[in-house]
């Protein structure tokens, strides 16, 4: 294992502390339990945006902490789900009495934990609605989860609904709209390579030479098929088709396209992608009128990559278009 840390078990802490001295004007770190929030919480009448889930996806999470996006996120251990005081605490944090949303992917253990925090929070007086993003197509149940994994719309819906807050909707309207977000956009994802979590020291899975997996999970979970490499033009279309099908777009239709390195692959391969994700989409008549490029949703130093699809509605553009100030994604601001 070649890997630029100081010992696996402090890699989390170490990681917080990294944040926490680069960005002090946009996030404050809580330790013990772990958690993010936006320098300036609680923002009074702002409904509190809180997500979470194990580390070793940056900038998800974390690094989508700050206006215009999330109020805070909880990083549990590598892979490793955050614990319901990890989430109560930084809902409490962010709490400016408006109400909190917890926008969850759908992993087991993200769900039971952030229903633990979010009846604690109830308990205490804090109106929380929790949203679970589910819109992994690849399969319908996975190692870690009943039904479709929750991926690349989850960095969607935390940018629409942190600009819906910003804007000070109400906690239902946040909601309904984060629901909405989950409804109209659906991923799927490949790899070339595994990862390696620091802890075990040695690769989640293997894959030959000349092989890739197609419809991989974020923590190394198998897909729907182990198969000899492609062409990128091949490997967009087994990626899209099922996305544009699941979703029911048709010409005409407008789409936000995002494409995700899983930690490994550069920005050179990804605008290919990109290339021939546009030529797939605009010969069907469909149109993307935004788009997301970069490592957003990673797997550690996984080599591959993930196609997220959303069908924008004019509520949607503007809200992507307003301005974010994260340590990951930043415009307009």
């Amino acid at each position: 294992m070649k890997k630029l840390i100081n010992k696996p078990e402090d890699v989390v802490n170490e990681e917080l502390q990294g944040i926490e001295a680069a960005h002090p004007d946009l996030v404050r770190v809580h330790y013990d339990p772990n958690f993010i929030v936006r320098a300036d919480a609680p923002v009074q009448g702002k409904v509190g945006l809180v997500s979470g889930g194990g580390s070793g996806h940056e900038p998800m999470h974390g690094g989508f902490v700050g206006m215009g996006m999330l109020d805070a996120a909880c990083p549990g251990e590598v892979f490793t789900s955050p614990t319901p005081d990890q989430m109560h605490e930084a809902t409490k944090a962010v709490n400016g009495g408006a109400g909190v949303v917890h926008i969850v992917k759908n992993y087991t253990g993200d769900i039971m934990n952030f229903e633990m925090a979010a009846d604690l929070a109830g308990s205490e007086g804090i109106e929380v609605e929790a949203i679970v993003v589910d819109d992994d197509v690849a399969v319908q149940d996975s190692l870690y989860t009943a039904g479709r994994r929750g991926v690349g719309t989850t960095v969607l819906a935390e940018k629409i609904c942190g600009a819906a807050a910003e804007q000070k909707r109400s906690l239902k309207e946040v909601a309904d709209l984060c629901r909405r977000v989950n409804e109209s956009g659906r991923s799927m994802g490949m790899a070339l390579t595994s990862c390696t979590v620091p802890a075990a020291g040695n690769p989640t899975f293997e894959l030959g030479d000349d092989e890739m997996e197609i419809g991989i999970g974020i923590h190394g979970e198998p897909g729907r098929e182990r198969m000899k490499i492609e062409p990128a033009s091949s490997i967009v279309g087994r990626l899209t088709e099922p996305v544009v099908e699941d979703i029911g777009l048709s010409s005409g239709d407008e789409v936000l396209a995002f494409v995700n390195s899983m930690g490994g692959t550069p920005l050179i391969e990804l605008y290919i992608v990109y290339n021939e994700l546009n030529k797939l989409l605009s010969g069907r008549g469909i149109k993307i009128s935004r788009n997301l490029i970069g490592p957003y949703i990673t797997s550690l130093e996984m080599a591959g990559c993930s196609i997220t699809l959303l069908k924008l509605d004019d509520d949607m553009t503007k809200l992507w278009d307003a301005p974010v100030l994260t340590p990951g994604l930043r415009w307009g601001a």
